[in-house]
């Protein structure tokens, strides 16, 4: 590789050979939807809001037949999907945005789960610190919600329930449906979070009575920096206040120049992901399971985290006496996540699998892959081969100094 070829944080070169097992941290770019995107940097460059002129309307147009395809996908009405930079923007929208609308001024109560993204776990707690009052549900071993728990904990002031459809670190995909359903039984809104869910499983905002939909299209083969916030207009119509004001785009909802090439492409990316969920859902099933029982079987003492009903290519997995970060330092040819998040000062255990209730060393020993398109039976073989080695390496000589990635 040449002088000027990607290099990761340690200034070396990323090899060409790398088994990337990191597709809930983010995937490629499809091809086919960098081909879409192109024509919106260049014969294609104007401005949406721009109607008055052709270039200005050819950019309209594109816009509003990407909202079309991803308002397709979910059984939703275009005019429902407001577009964003991400999924972080669109859970700071949906949180903060319902809960500051006059609409709901008497409604001052807001549930989630411990085990939410910080993009969600964080605005909630920024409302708690301005008043409102927060209940944070804890889940049983295998990442599960207790619905009866949910519904207990719902009350007469209770704006909004928030709970992801599938986690990130464990893949756990939770009864949406069942949660909407109650949510709307009781007459509070419902936001779910389909980061790592849209593309891979069916979501019909409809028949799950969710209310707003967060997602971003970086996790299913798109760009970074786009994203799109579902936001129920009838039975109900769901009120949400801007984060910050411009020139009330997005129907007042999020003011700014769209990023066209950005929207295109994630509606492309949601198009492409749509056509082939159910066939990738079943093959990446059946390759997550074969890598994790290939591991068991090799080394022993590999646990799984989470439960059964996860995201098909997710495997979060414990290794007995070993330590991620050094583990993983030792595969430099693999792209795959630990469960803590190394800092300038410390490593920070996963909130996750703490809630969970797992110890210490167990969070310290997980490593969460994820598989993806790119993803087939010789990768999965070089994996294994290439982890069970590090591991027994790791297991005889011990780990080495923490945050050496």
């Amino acid at each position: 590789m040449g002088r000027d070829a990607p290099a990761n944080a340690s200034g070396e070169p990323v090899s060409e050979s790398l088994l990337y097992l990191d597709h809930n941290a983010t995937t490629p770019v499809d091809p086919r939807v960098i081909e879409a995107m192109l024509p919106f940097f260049g014969s294609y460059f104007g401005n949406a809001a721009s109607r008055q002129h052709a270039a200005g309307r050819w950019a309209a147009k594109a816009v509003e037949e990407a909202r079309e395809e991803v308002a397709q996908i979910l059984g939703a009405d275009t005019r429902e999907i407001v577009s964003t930079s991400g999924a972080t923007e669109s859970n700071n929208l949906a949180i903060r945005g319902v809960a500051r609308a006059a609409a709901y001024a008497n409604k001052r109560h807001i549930i989630t789960v411990a085990t939410e993204h910080h993009a969600v776990l964080d605005p909630v707690r920024t409302l708690e610190e301005e008043g409102f009052a927060v209940s944070v549900l804890g889940v049983d071993g295998q990442g599960h919600l207790d619905l009866a728990k949910l519904a207990a904990s719902i009350r007469e002031d209770t704006l909004l329930v928030s709970v992801m459809h599938a986690n990130n670190e464990s893949g756990l995909l939770h009864p949406v449906s069942e949660i909407g359903g109650l949510c709307r039984e009781r007459g509070v809104l419902f936001h779910t979070d389909a980061t790592q869910s849209f593309g891979k499983e069916l979501i019909d905002v409809e028949a799950m009575s969710i209310d707003l939909l967060s997602l971003s299209a970086h996790k299913f083969y798109g760009p970074k920096g786009a994203g799109a916030l579902y936001v129920r207009r009838r039975g109900p119509r769901v009120r949400c206040r801007a984060l910050f004001d411009g020139g009330g785009h997005e129907r007042g909802m999020r003011s700014g120049t769209l990023n066209v090439p950005g929207i295109v492409g994630l509606a492309r990316a949601a198009g492409l992901a749509a056509a082939s969920m159910d066939a990738e859902r079943t093959r990446l099933g059946k390759l997550r399971d074969r890598f994790e029982g290939d591991l068991a079987n090799r080394l022993g003492g590999v646990l799984r985290n989470g439960g059964p009903e996860r995201l098909a290519g997710t495997a979060n997995l414990a290794f007995e006496d070993v330590e991620a970060e050094s583990l993983l330092g030792r595969m430099p040819t693999i792209a795959a996540s630990s469960s803590s998040a190394c800092t300038s000062a410390s490593i920070q255990p996963s909130h996750v699998l703490g809630a969970m209730g797992f110890d210490e060393n167990r969070i310290a020993g997980s490593v969460r892959f994820s598989l993806g398109r790119g993803t087939g039976a010789v990768e999965i073989d070089r994996a294994v081969g290439c982890i069970a080695t590090a591991v027994e390496a790791e297991r005889t000589e011990g780990p080495r100094s923490a945050c050496a990635r």
